[in-house]
């Protein structure tokens, strides 16, 4: 790979992850918080909710949290059933009352017995004794829909490796959680899974930008085409392949305003 690629996109990554980039994307929302269960209660769901504009997400988001209060954890824990109700009006494109509600259940259900919802991206065997994050999501994926009532039109808003879906939402949700850095956009409160295991996230900016570059070969774009990138991202940088999440998003979103010539 064209060593000005790297250099280019190490450019934009300086360019990009920095404190300005938060007001205007979705991972403002949990950056109003300080409590480690409140900011991974609003990231988890704001990142299910990303899709469609960023403003529009940050609204709905901004929407969904004032129904708990803007205190989701301790509401999470403590509502009532005829709390419930107040979501019943509560609507994102095709997420609907019936699939807040069952979030609410399940998380619910979880935040009584586990402190942080990154056990639930811990599979109970890994294989080899090695943390894969296909298996994680396929194991968060499992542990999210185990409740009986689980309906079957919510799976469409939690994805799965298994169903060859890119997991762009939560990729990013877990780049939010699980970077550490000293620019201050990724929270970094997790611990248990490493940055170097962490893949791409890729949506519709970051796939444009990257096969421009030569990073994505493959015709189909799903899971294995995620794989694809992240490992030629990690050629540049192996611990931290998602930091160039910021470089491609950015070159996306800001095209127009590039001046780099790709070779």
């Amino acid at each position: 790979m064209h060593i000005s690629v790297k250099n280019i996109l190490d450019d934009c990554v300086v360019r990009f992850n920095n404190t300005a980039f938060i007001e205007n994307d979705p991972i403002s929302i949990p950056h109003q918080y300080t409590k480690p269960q409140d900011i991974e209660i609003t990231a988890f769901w704001t990142a299910m909710l990303a899709w469609g504009q960023r403003k529009t997400i940050i609204n709905s988001a901004t929407k969904l949290f004032n129904l708990m209060d803007n205190a989701p954890h301790d509401f999470i824990l403590n509502h009532q059933e005829r709390d419930r109700q107040r979501f019943t009006e509560f609507k994102h494109r095709t997420f609907q009352p019936i699939d807040a509600i069952y979030f609410i259940a399940f998380l619910q259900n979880f935040y009584q017995t586990h402190t942080s919802l990154e056990t639930a991206f811990i599979p109970d065997n890994p294989q080899n004794g090695k943390f894969f994050l296909e298996n994680a999501l396929i194991s968060f994926h499992k542990s999210f829909f185990s409740l009986p009532y689980a309906p079957d039109r919510t799976r469409k808003h939690v994805a799965s490796p298994l169903t060859k879906s890119t997991c762009k939402r939560l990729c990013m949700f877990l780049r939010w959680m699980v970077r550490k850095d000293d620019m201050g956009v990724d929270f970094g409160i997790w611990q248990r899974i490493s940055t170097a295991d962490l893949m791409m996230p890729l949506d519709v900016h970051v796939e444009r930008q990257a096969r421009r570059l030569g990073l994505i070969e493959r015709a189909q774009t799903d899971w294995l085409t995620v794989i694809e990138l992240t490992n030629n991202l990690k050629q540049f940088d192996p611990l931290d392949p998602v930091k160039y999440d910021f470089a491609l998003f950015g070159m996306g979103i800001l095209e127009k305003d590039m001046k780099y010539n790709f070779v």
